[in-house]
């Protein structure tokens, strides 16, 4: 069975992906395993921190944006009949995303991209490129 992490962050854009997968179910001779993931940036580390914000309250806010960027994707899927596992992670989003692929034995990884162009990935970067740069798994990209 194929297994396809669909990377998401609550965007038009990642839904649009999400769509997309949905859309070309009948490119597999059976459902896929979705492995439906969100990456969320850490909170940076100050001194004192942990004096103020604990461990759980920053694992609580983790939960709480990731539920929240994870909910229209996971909704999409279910209403189409396509189960999937979803994890909240934290890191570099490309990276993590790359290193989850791996861990987990995905064979594909789908993410939608804002479509800036050129210029825009030179400026404002891109995490769907930079995914499709370091990713070993093959990356679709949906724009």
């Amino acid at each position: 069975m194929m297994k396809i992490l669909m990377a998401v962050d609550g965007s038009k854009q990642a839904l649009k992906a999400v769509d997309s997968l949905i859309g070309h179910a009948d490119w597999f001779k059976q459902a896929p395993e979705i492995e439906l993931v969100t990456v969320h940036l850490p909170v940076p580390k100050l001194p004192r921190m942990r004096l103020v914000v604990g461990k759980s309250q920053l694992e609580r806010y983790y939960q709480e944006e990731g539920d929240a960027c994870l909910a229209a994707a996971r909704k999409k899927l279910e209403s189409a009949g396509v189960a999937c596992k979803s994890r909240i992670l934290v890191g570099r989003p490309a990276e993590t995303i790359a290193a989850h692929a791996l861990r987990y034995g995905c064979d594909l990884i789908c993410i939608g991209t804002h479509g800036r162009g050129p210029l825009g990935n030179v400026v404002l970067g891109s995490v769907a490129m930079r995914l499709a740069q370091i990713a070993r798994v093959p990356v679709m990209l949906v724009r």
